[in-house]
């Protein structure tokens, strides 16, 4: 019985400390979060609007303009990037987006990755572990893994410019990116989204959102320095939607652990005190028991 009520005390001891280390975990990350959040909410409807101005200029491009970053081809070569975070204890927030990718690939790349003619590009260890073990060596498209360190738009930018050069030299003929969008500390959900070629509008769509805007200075040159720095932007919030995601999925993970680990103290300090209890009956009885076996 001394041995049963020593392991509860370790246990409870244990528990103890992982549960000092779950709430420090879910601290720091709730303080990320909150600069992250900020990052990502600032930037999100600039880059929506961004986005939207171009998929309608592109849509609405007549002959005398034309730009490579709208041009539909033939998918004979594609690109995913897999954005996932570095480090993992955030649930299941890097399984959702690697699942998402997979279906992707088995629901419109399955014969390309069969040919060996679909490429990963992973930014995160967390994508790029798990994918580097199913994918051949030569379509992993290096990788991105320590991209989260530095955010800033002219770093992300140098990676979103090499896909656009990618696709502009026909090395691919689609660029998606997969990542997780935020949003809120307790939701985020898997995207999967076509970054290259730039998707237009249907035809009824084009017609009730036509927007006509007057170019200044000419049309093909606004266009040359314009559809890059959308697209950069739109890259950009990929990562900072990621980088918010991942730390409200491990704040959010972090307090569901904290909370498990209160319940299991609960269960276990009234497991020890039975235990207690049935050790002090125990020597009662026998104190007792052996108070008579002396009087008889």
């Amino acid at each position: 019985m001394g041995a049963n009520l020593k392991e509860v005390r370790e246990r409870i001891k244990s528990v103890k400390s992982t549960q000092q280390i779950t709430k420090a975990m879910k601290m720091v990350s709730a303080s990320k979060l909150r600069r992250a959040q900020t990052a990502i909410q600032q930037l999100r409807p600039y880059a929506n609007q961004l986005n939207a101005m171009l998929v309608n200029i592109l849509s609405n491009l007549e002959g005398d303009a034309s730009t490579s970053f709208g041009e539909e081809r033939e998918i004979e070569r594609a690109l995913i990037v897999v954005v996932t975070s570095n480090r993992g204890l955030c649930g299941a927030f890097n399984a959702n987006i690697i699942k998402a990718t997979s279906q992707k690939i088995n629901t419109d790349y399955a014969d390309l990755l069969k040919e060996g003619k679909l490429d990963m590009l992973c930014i995160g260890k967390k994508g790029y572990d798990y994918f580097k073990k199913r994918i051949p060596a030569e379509q992993m498209n290096g990788d991105h893994v320590e991209l989260f360190s530095d955010l800033s738009f002219d770093n992300v930018a140098q990676v979103s410019q090499s896909l656009m050069d990618a696709f502009a030299d026909k090395k691919y003929d689609a660029i998606h990116v997969s990542y997780g969008r935020f949003k809120n500390a307790a939701t985020q959900f898997p995207e999967v989204e076509q970054f290259l070629p730039v998707a237009k509008l249907e035809q009824e769509e084009n017609k009730s959102r036509r927007a006509d805007y007057i170019f200044e200075p000419d049309k093909e040159s606004l266009l040359e320095h314009l559809i890059p720095s959308i697209l950069q932007t739109q890259f950009q919030k990929c990562l900072l939607d990621t980088h918010a995601s991942e730390h409200g999925a491990r704040m959010t993970a972090m307090d569901k652990a904290s909370e498990n680990a209160e319940e299991l103290m609960k269960d276990l300090k009234i497991t020890y005190n039975k235990a207690r209890q049935e050790a002090i009956t125990k020597e009662l009885s026998e104190i007792v028991g052996g108070a008579a076996a002396l009087g008889g």
